[in-house]
C-alpha cells in the first residue's frame, strides 16, 4: 500500500488516484477500481450523479488539475471527503494558488492533498497554502520528505497557516515590550 504525508505523518494511502489514459481518455465507471477513489475533475463532472450514487463521502475524492477552476466544486462539497491538486511537474506552481483558493476564499475544510510532482523542497510552501496531505513522489524517501516542516523557523510572508507577516508580529511584541 502506498504511504502519504497527512496531517505531518506517514499513514497509508487508502485512495486510489484514477488517472486518463496517454491519449486523454477517462476510464469507464465500470472499469474504476474498488474502494476509496480520487478521480480527475473532469470524470467528476461527467459522471458526479453516478459516482455519489455508488460511494459514500468517506470514498470519494477529486483532483484537480492545473487549470482546473476550483470555484466549479465548491457546489459538490458536501458529497467528497478529499480534494487533491495535481502537480504534474514541480516547476508549475498553479496549484498553490488553488490550495490557497480552496481554503481561504472557498472555505474547503476537508483533507487537501497535493499529489504528482511533490518533492520535500516544497512540502513547507504547500503546508503554507493549506495542504494537510503529501503523496511524495514514490522515488523518494517519505520519512526524509517529514524534515521539511521543520528547516525553517520564521516565515516572513503571511499565509494561510499564519495571516501574520513576520513585521507586523514582531510590532506586536514590541507594542507589548512598550517600545
Amino acid at each position: 500500500m502506498a504511504l502519504i504525508i497527512k496531517n505531518r505523518s506517514v499513514v497509508n494511502d487508502d485512495f486510489t488516484v484514477v488517472r486518463a489514459a496517454e491519449d486523454g481518455a477517462l476510464p469507464a465507471l465500470d472499469a474504476l477500481p474498488t474502494g476509496k477513489l480520487l478521480v480527475p475533475f473532469a470524470l467528476w463532472k461527467e459522471h458526479r450523479a453516478a459516482l455519489v450514487a455508488a460511494h459514500s463521502k468517506d470514498e470519494l475524492g477529486v483532483w484537480l488539475a492545473p487549470d482546473d477552476e476550483p470555484a466549479d466544486l465548491v457546489a459538490d462539497f458536501g458529497d467528497i471527503a478529499v480534494i487533491a491538486v495535481d502537480f504534474p511537474v514541480f516547476r508549475d506552481g498553479r496549484g498553490f494558488s488553488i490550495g490557497r483558493l480552496l481554503r481561504e476564499r472557498y472555505q474547503w475544510t476537508g483533507e487537501l492533498r497535493a499529489i504528482g510532482d511533490v518533492l520535500r523542497d516544497q512540502l513547507l510552501f504547500h503546508a503554507r497554502c493549506g495542504f494537510d496531505a503529501f503523496a511524495v513522489r514514490e522515488d523518494k524517501d517519505i520519512n526524509d520528505a517529514l524534515n521539511a516542516f521543520n528547516e525553517f523557523t520564521e516565515r516572513y510572508q503571511g499565509a494561510t497557516d499564519d495571516l501574520e507577516p513576520l513585521f507586523r508580529r514582531r510590532s506586536a511584541v514590541l507594542a507589548t515590550l512598550g517600545a
